[in-house]
């Protein structure tokens, strides 16, 4: 029926840099220790972190406290409004 005719072209591959762009060694870019100093901070903080009663408030306070002001402040303001996105959740 139908004769497929497909040429097999010798095409040579084009040789391209992995993201490379414009940058390259000879740049000669300078760490900034600081931004070194957050990194390492960064990957240790889980052992680095503690919980003792001098702290015990404060993590308290960022974790619940002010969350839950947010939330009720924002539902009390649904409500105030008379919006109807608070009637759909079931609590009224």
């Amino acid at each position: 029926m139908f004769i497929n005719h497909t040429t097999h072209h010798h095409t040579q591959n084009q040789r391209r840099n992995m993201a490379g762009g414009g940058f390259t060694d000879k740049m000669h870019v300078q760490k900034n220790k600081f931004v070194e100093e957050w990194n390492g901070r960064r990957e240790i903080t889980e052992q680095a972190f503690e919980i003792n009663p001098g702290n015990l408030f404060q993590i308290i306070m960022m974790v619940m406290v002010i969350p839950y002001g947010i939330y009720d402040a924002t539902r009390r303001e649904l409500f105030k409004k008379g919006d109807r996105r608070h009637l759909k959740n079931g609590v009224v």
